[in-house]
């Protein structure tokens, strides 16, 4: 069995080349800030998109989406602030999530989740 940590890296590897596929321009992987991290800043079109990976090697424990969680979902939004800050950014932006079931002797299944949950920026999205 793989390592989770190994587990995780493939699924987000997986999870930019299916972005790159669906158009998607990658911007940033793994960007930090303080205790924060987001696993994909990408861009469609006029959007900025602001990714979390979540990556199992089975569903025994549920769906991988259910672990973004309201804490995480505070933790992604706290670093996509401080990005869009430091870009002076003010265009529309979006948190998806992607999840990667890496079941052993089977294809990966990939699950895009757009527009996975909000966060209000007043002052960074325009409508």
């Amino acid at each position: 069995m793989a390592h989770q940590q190994d587990i995780g890296n493939q699924g987000e590897r997986l999870a930019v080349e299916y972005l790159q596929h669906k158009g998607y321009t990658i911007l940033a992987t793994n960007w930090r800030y303080k205790r924060a991290e987001v696993d994909i800043i990408a861009q469609t079109g006029a959007i900025r998109v602001f990714v979390e990976v979540k990556a199992r090697s089975s569903s025994h424990f549920g769906p991988p989406d259910l672990a973004v969680n309201p804490k995480k979902e505070a933790l992604l939004t706290s670093a996509a602030h401080a990005y869009l800050e430091q870009l002076a950014y003010e265009g529309e932006i979006r948190f998806d999530v992607i999840t990667v079931l890496l079941e052993q002797n089977k294809m990966a299944q990939i699950k895009h989740i757009e527009d996975a949950f909000f966060a209000a920026f007043n002052c960074y999205i325009v409508s």
